[in-house]
């Protein structure tokens, strides 16, 4: 993400993060409550250096069903304590031992039966608490960074998970348009990232031209926490105080097979953004893989953010984001946050 501008001026710090799994928390935020009924035992679980797939293969294995029987809302980082939902399908009502799950590496904190299975994607949100140690910056700038991202968000940035080791994504992406043949789960990942690379592109073009928060002519409108769209229409007062009060969002596009909603300036400025060679080859990729024109929020607003100085070198952040956003985008407009080197 270095490479992409930045909304609110120069970096302003230097640090570092995950010196310890603790430093990095995540909680899922659940879109539903549990129906107490039904073959699905939902689980709730705390892990710690472990990644969720590897959990979803352990908890198959304990429950003695075919990794397809277990199914989760959202994959969660490795090198991190986050807590988030599991559904076991038990058909028969009857679950091993939860004990047999404890280890140093998973605890289990509620469980309870549900009627459906987990559906990826089912989460109102994540909750942060990040701690960045090893600080480098004017604290009262660093203050008022923070002030002003609160107050007024920030560009909505696909973060670098979906990019890949090394950004290594959207170059098998193209490989895969060429020809390469990819198996599903691969070919669903690189689908991802190409469609988040053009979205960048656009995105930083309106950061570039300071319109990443503003209406642009042709503007096409996204209404918060969800993915329902209109417009574009003439800008008028009622939508001005909608988005002034965060209700709605300017928007740019999931690339897919169809026409751009959007007209106008903000027409001009996404086919410019994706007019190169590279654009061109992943946009043709996506259209042919049989992806529809979609719409995403520039905009993000962090929820009930708050930071505080653990000491004078270590700062701790907490904020929360619906599903889909990154805490890196975050993390990008205050300056280089790099990941503690580990053993």
């Amino acid at each position: 993400m270095t490479a992409l501008p930045l909304a609110f001026g120069a970096p302003l710090l230097d640090a570092i993060i995950r010196s310890v799994p603790e430093d990095f928390q995540v909680d899922e935020l659940p879109a539903f409550e549990a129906s107490g009924e039904g073959e699905h035992l939902l689980l709730e679980i705390r892990k710690r250096g472990a990644n969720t797939v590897a959990v979803a293969k352990r908890l198959a294995q304990w429950a003695g069903v075919a990794e397809m029987g277990v199914s989760y809302a959202g994959q969660k980082d490795r090198h991190a304590v986050t807590t988030q939902r599991f559904s076991v399908h038990l058909p028969k009502r009857v679950a091993p031992d939860l004990a047999l799950l404890e280890s140093d590496e998973i605890h289990v904190l509620a469980s309870t039966w549900h009627n459906r299975k987990l559906q990826r994607g089912a989460l109102a949100g994540n909750r942060f608490r990040l701690v960045l140690r090893q600080v480098q910056g004017e604290r009262g700038a660093i203050d008022e960074r923070l002030r002003t991202i609160a107050a007024r968000g920030l560009p909505n940035w696909f973060g670098e998970q979906r990019f890949g080791r090394d950004g290594g994504n959207v170059p098998a992406a193209l490989q895969m348009f060429a020809g390469r043949r990819m198996r599903r789960d691969q070919r669903s990942m690189l689908l991802s990232a190409a469609r988040s690379a053009l979205f960048n592109r656009v995105l930083a073009a309106r950061v570039e031209q300071g319109c990443w928060d503003v209406a642009l002519d042709g503007e096409v409108w996204v209404l918060d926490g969800s993915r329902s769209v209109f417009g574009p229409e003439p800008m008028n007062d009622a939508l001005a105080e909608r988005l002034a009060h965060f209700d709605i969002h300017p928007s740019g596009p999931l690339w897919g097979a169809g026409e751009l909603r959007s007209t106008g300036k903000a027409l001009e400025l996404e086919q410019a953004a994706l007019a190169d060679e590279q654009a061109l080859a992943l946009r043709v990729g996506l259209e042919q893989a049989g992806l529809k024109q979609e719409r995403r929020a520039l905009r993000l607003r962090p929820a009930s953010m708050q930071h505080a100085w653990l000491q004078d070198d270590a700062l701790e952040l907490s904020f929360a984001l619906p599903p889909g956003c990154y805490a890196t985008a975050v993390l990008h407009e205050l300056g280089s946050v790099v990941e503690a080197q580990r053993p």
